[in-house]
């Protein structure tokens, strides 16, 4: 039998190369990504797959935007769950029979900072102008040079509430779809309602919750590069193979890896090991099955 896995897709995954997100796009990446996925199922592993969903947010943002004055904004949590269920639905045509979408709830904190002095941009650039006027709304923008962004609270995941769920489908032999975009980020109120806010989680520490959740053996973050590197951006790059872990918390704490971009990934990867993972791979789409085997990517096991 195979081993358990969970699979960190990136955004890149659910668009096409230069970005677009056109629905005939976003169903032909999602079908090429889903062929590299295909290999691992049909070699008997079990699966859960996350994905990222920045750019579909960004277009139903910009569609709130344009019809303000005609129908009500959606919150944003909303918007997290609508391309859960879209990207989902893509998913699993892709894939076939015996697999499962679940809208994924993730807990956070009501008091974390992040929600104090909201720094994530989201969505698309617009003037200054624009700008103030979805202020009045209740909205927090900021000026980035090229233009004013949306920005909006990233506060750290808790809790995969509907874990269980995932665990469940998974245990049953389904390939599941969960934690799109980090899950919908919600809070606990007093009595246990619990209620969206606007914000939205990373996708990749998102990832490494759900996947010791659902006892998955390996995690798996698919980028667009094959391994994290050592001074990528300079003159002498160099990729990182198999590496333990105190040796890439010593890389991550000296600031080889942009809070941006891969940051988040081996942060993620770090977590997953610290709390008991196998293994953890950081690696592009093309290269799963091979970087399972641990033949390429960057390699993160406990060590010494």
């Amino acid at each position: 039998m195979g081993e358990r896995l969970l699979i960190a897709l990136g955004g890149n995954a659910m668009t096409a190369p230069d970005g677009s997100a056109a629905p005939e796009h976003q169903r032909a990446a999602v079908e090429e990504a889903m062929r590299h996925v295909r290999t691992l199922l049909d070699a008997g592993h079990r699966v859960t797959l996350t994905h990222g969903n920045g750019p579909q947010v960004g277009n139903l943002l910009l569609k709130n935007q344009l019809a303000a004055a005609v129908v009500p904004p959606v919150p944003l949590d909303w918007c997290g769950a609508q391309t859960q269920a879209t990207i989902g639905t893509l998913i699993m045509n892709a894939l076939g029979p015996r697999v499962a979408t679940v809208v994924t709830r993730t807990l956070v904190d009501p008091a974390d900072p992040g929600f104090a002095e909201p720094v994530k941009p989201i969505g698309r650039y617009f003037t200054e102008e624009e700008a103030r006027r979805f202020e009045k709304l209740g909205q927090t923008w900021r000026s980035f040079g090229r233009g004013w962004r949306r920005v909006v609270a990233s506060p750290e995941p808790l809790e995969i509430l509907d874990a269980g769920a995932v665990t469940t489908l998974m245990d049953a032999g389904f390939t599941v779809v969960a934690a799109g975009g980090g899950g919908v980020p919600v809070v606990r109120q007093p009595g246990g309602v619990l209620t969206g806010v606007e914000a939205v989680i990373d996708k990749d520490l998102a990832a490494a919750l759900l996947a010791r959740a659902v006892r998955a053996k390996v995690l798996i973050i698919a980028t667009d590069v094959p391994h994290a590197m050592i001074g990528y951006g300079g003159p002498d790059p160099r990729p990182i193979g198999r590496i333990s872990l105190p040796e890439l918390r010593v890389l991550h704490a000296a600031g080889h890896f942009a809070g941006g971009s891969m940051g988040p990934k081996v942060e993620a990867a770090l977590r997953f090991v610290a709390a008991g993972g196998e293994r953890a791979v950081i690696t592009s789409l093309p290269e799963i099955a091979a970087a399972l085997d641990g033949d390429v990517g960057t390699q993160v096991e406990k060590g010494q």
